[in-house]
């Protein structure tokens, strides 16, 4: 959805009485700032990395600790005990960042 469409549907909001015109004002802000919760994962997305020192296998699940700041035991841990119930889909998950996640020290990552 266009930042366009977004700024209409606030406007009607604001005209139904949904919305007060303080939270028009703050909502509108935000919208036009950029939303911080999107700013956040993208950035944490382009920070993502592969670990260099904290790597059982490949070091997915401490790229993973150290862009969301939970501890990589508890990735490992979530990765497998939800491999059995996703019909393994959780490896093919972990094998594709592996693939297509940079290593730290890989000096042709952004």
């Amino acid at each position: 959805m266009s930042t366009a469409d977004e700024l209409a549907k606030l406007h009607d909001l604001l005209q139904k009485g949904a919305l007060s015109q303080a939270e028009y004002d703050a909502a509108k802000a935000r919208l036009l700032a950029g939303d911080p919760l999107m700013e956040g994962l993208n950035s944490g997305f382009k920070r993502l990395r592969r670990s260099d020192g904290d790597a059982w296998i490949a070091g997915v699940c401490g790229g993973i600790a150290r862009v969301t700041n939970v501890e990589s035991w508890i990735w490992r841990l979530l990765f497998a005990v939800a491999t059995p119930f996703t019909g393994g889909a959780m490896i093919i998950v972990y094998l594709l960042l592996w693939i297509f996640v940079p290593r730290e020290s890989d000096p042709r990552a952004p």
